[in-house]
């Protein structure tokens, strides 16, 4: 199978390989990245993760694919600021169990450059188009007002009706919020 590959003004976006998850954790395994995302990963929640992520390509096609900016002139720099893209959701309790689910993850110093909207709008694109999504979702928790900000600016739209608590975590990080835009209201959007 070939290698996934989506690319936008600034940015690469990925299927990951073996070498990229020490970079990747690195650059994201931070307090202010991991705040609202339960805390910084041990051993055990990467290896989870890279499992997770890895799955969701093998099994659907899509993934939080890892995320890296061009260098100026259009050239990839292999700079590796996150990832973001599309998996399936599949949190315990989720109200949106096996609907398509865009999230993102970028370093700090990625943070206030447009980067995630970039890849966000790349792989809503791609939702949409490429692997026919009716409708997308995005999870966050009610403090982590950049993330829900960002989804707001996609246009997606806040449903309460679906939102849950995710067992996995503790407080603040298992009431999840629920923001989710259908196939219609994207390309009427665009």
């Amino acid at each position: 199978m070939a290698e996934f590959r989506l690319e936008t003004e600034r940015l690469v976006m990925r299927d990951w390989r073996a070498e990229d998850w020490p970079r990747f954790w690195e650059l994201t395994n931070t307090p202010a990245v991991m705040r609202w995302l339960g805390g910084l990963a041990d051993d055990e929640a990467k290896a989870g993760a890279q499992q997770r992520v890895e799955g969701y390509a093998r099994d659907h096609g899509h993934t939080f694919w890892l995320v890296e900016r061009m260098a100026d002139g259009g050239h990839l720099s292999g700079e590796v600021i996150g990832f973001c893209g599309l998996k399936r959701a599949s949190a315990t309790n989720s109200t949106i169990e096996g609907e398509f689910e865009v999230g993102w993850r970028l370093r700090e110093d990625a943070w206030g450059h447009g980067y995630a909207k970039e890849a966000a709008i790349a792989s809503l694109d791609a939702a949409f188009g490429q692997f026919e999504a009716e409708a997308v979702y995005a999870i966050t928790i009610l403090e982590n007002e950049d993330s829900w900000g960002l989804m707001v600016r996609l246009g997606m739209e806040r449903r309460a009706d679906l939102d849950y608590v995710d067992t996995r975590f503790d407080k603040p990080w298992c009431d999840t919020i629920v923001y989710g835009i259908a196939r219609a209201q994207w390309e009427k959007g665009e």
